[in-house]
């Protein structure tokens, strides 16, 4: 008992069951009760520097703050963790190797990037993002719309305004507006009949050619006008927007999606009688003069630019 007064042995807490089985009263080791003060510590200066607590419909800020650019300015804000990311992806080691690089891409021509496979790589990269953020709602993942119709299919090489750089920047820099007037009270079905078989012939050997014979006609006659846009042979013109109806390629007709020749002359018909209208935005303003090039390659890769 001597010796368990003065700490030689454990004590224990005074508690016996079964007469010998008793409960001992050990001290917590210092360096754990060091930890657990520290960590007390810790969390009162964290509640302090940082955003912590719930408070009503917002919370406490903390005091500590951070300094990002934005649009060119200095902004000062509390931490937060989006405000870390901001300033990690202007400072940060590999951002700085990023915009480096994206500087030397913003200073090389269109020829020296498609000429440099490092280079294309890393425009390809940055511009897959972008392209999934801007562009991919109406062209699709890979720019290959869901929907013969809805937009023009970038994968293919069949290019309504050219498939130039040259081309494809004025088309993401100010936007295209494509526009086909609708026929419905201008001609007759029997009109648009002929019109049909004589588009549906280039594609299709199993029309009538009594009918194509005469859709050509009115195809090239001044009570249509088909071919101001189309041109004579009706091949399109970029200028104006116009689809080359010879190759076979369908932007607004679901020709591929229709079962038998009937369904078919039935999706060219209905363009004929309603007509095209639809609009590409303009991106200048929304988008740098970088990422506007970084896009223009990326969407002339896509369909093997011209």
């Amino acid at each position: 008992m001597a010796e368990q007064q003065h700490g030689k042995a454990v004590q224990t807490t005074g508690h016996a069951w079964d007469g010998d089985l008793q409960e001992y009263n050990n001290p917590l080791p210092t360096w754990w009760l060091w930890t657990f003060y520290a960590s007390c510590v810790f969390a009162i200066v964290y509640w302090v520097l940082y955003p912590t607590w719930p408070l009503g419909k917002g919370y406490t800020t903390g005091i500590k703050t951070i300094t990002f650019e934005e649009n060119g300015k200095e902004v000062t804000t509390n931490w937060n963790t989006r405000a870390r990311l901001i300033k990690e992806m202007q400072t940060g080691e590999e951002s700085l190797k990023q915009k480096a690089y994206l500087d030397k891409v913003s200073q090389a021509s269109y020829q020296e990037i498609v000429n440099d496979p490092d280079m294309t790589a890393f425009v390809n990269s940055m511009a897959k993002g972008l392209f999934g953020d801007n562009c991919a709602a109406c062209h699709g993942v890979g720019g290959t719309p869901a929907m013969i119709g809805q937009y023009p299919n970038l994968g293919d090489d069949a290019w309504l305004w050219g498939g130039k750089v040259e081309n494809i920047e004025q088309t993401i820099r100010h936007g295209r507006l494509g526009y086909m007037p609708a026929f419905g009270t201008v001609l007759d079905d029997a009109q648009i009949d002929a019109l049909a078989n004589y588009v549906l012939s280039f594609s299709e050997d199993t029309v009538d050619s009594n009918k194509a014979a005469a859709g050509e006609k009115i195809f090239k006659s001044e009570a249509a006008g088909c071919y101001y846009c189309h041109t004579t042979g009706a091949t399109g013109l970029y200028s104006q927007g116009s689809a080359n109806l010879t190759d076979a390629v369908w932007t607004v007709a679901d020709v591929p999606g229709a079962d038998g020749l009937d369904a078919k002359l039935e999706a060219v018909k209905g363009v004929i009688r309603n007509g095209v209208k639809r609009e590409m935005p303009s991106w200048s303003g929304r988008l740098s003069d970088t990422e506007i090039k970084l896009l223009t390659v990326y969407v002339h890769g896509l369909g093997g630019g011209q």
